[in-house]
């Protein structure tokens, strides 16, 4: 570890920078849903391109298809992860009123509960006794536990129009660069399609790279772990038009 790195660390690690990190509010990470928009997006468009191309269709026809399905496939992205997000926050609020329920109805045995997840973190004796008391003193700690030890749930609560709004965004920004060539005159196809290509492939790496510094992991293994993912959605779209086109004599 870099010693600038570790003088960071050292600094976030004081008792009152961490006392002051705990005491924020706690938000959603938007970043999955950016990646989702911003892949699904770069795909969809770059596949019309590479199927068109393959299919042998004329410059326009790809504009006209690409921005067509950019607006309502960005429009189905973004109702899908709300609804995807707001079936985790429906379920979330079940398992806390069941919870809840079970606190009141039968307490001993959610105790039990607390006592058997502590146990199971090689608490034991007079300190596991402890910490059950005391979680089990605070009603709001003792569900906040039971979610997230017992059912895996994180304490954010998520906010579907959020995370539907920055889906949508991040897939028609980014899904429009490989479009870019496709809006100036001219009917040199290939031209075109090679810029779109290479467009693409540097939004793909560029995806990748930012994954790899946000969760600080290779740049380069992030970077073309994306770029490939992306290149193989293309060209499997490339295929299907080219064998579309021999087939049908779609031209």
């Amino acid at each position: 570890m870099k010693p600038s790195r570790r003088r960071q660390l050292q600094r976030e690690h004081r008792p009152e920078n961490i006392a002051r990190r705990l005491r924020q509010p706690r938000r959603p990470e938007r970043m999955s849903d950016l990646v989702l928009g911003a892949i699904d997006g770069c795909i969809t468009t770059f596949a019309i391109v590479s199927g068109a191309f393959g299919a042998g269709f004329p410059p326009l026809v790809v504009l006209v298809m690409g921005v067509a399905n950019l607006l309502a496939d960005g429009v189905s992205m973004a109702v899908s992860n709300y609804e995807a997000v707001s079936a985790q926050r429906r379920f979330a609020e079940h398992a806390r009123r069941t919870e809840e329920q079970h606190i009141r109805v039968v307490p001993e045995g959610e105790r039990e509960e607390i006592r058997q997840i502590f146990a199971n973190k090689g608490f034991s004796g007079e300190n596991l006794e402890h910490i059950v008391d005391t979680v089990t003193a605070d009603r709001t700690l003792w569900i906040d536990t039971m979610l997230s030890e017992e059912y895996g749930l994180s304490l954010v609560d998520p906010n579907p129009l959020a995370s539907a709004w920055w889906t949508f965004v991040a897939f028609v920004v980014v899904g429009l660069i490989p479009l870019l060539p496709f809006f100036y005159a001219g009917d040199n196809f290939a031209q075109k399609f090679t810029i779109s290509t290479a467009l693409a492939g540097l939004v793909f790496f560029s995806i990748g790279l930012l994954k790899g510094w946000v969760f600080q992991t290779s740049l380069v293994r992030a970077g073309f772990g994306t770029f490939l993912l992306g290149s193989g959605a293309a060209g499997i779209a490339f295929a299907v038009g080219t064998i579309l086109q021999q087939a049908f004599g779609v031209a």
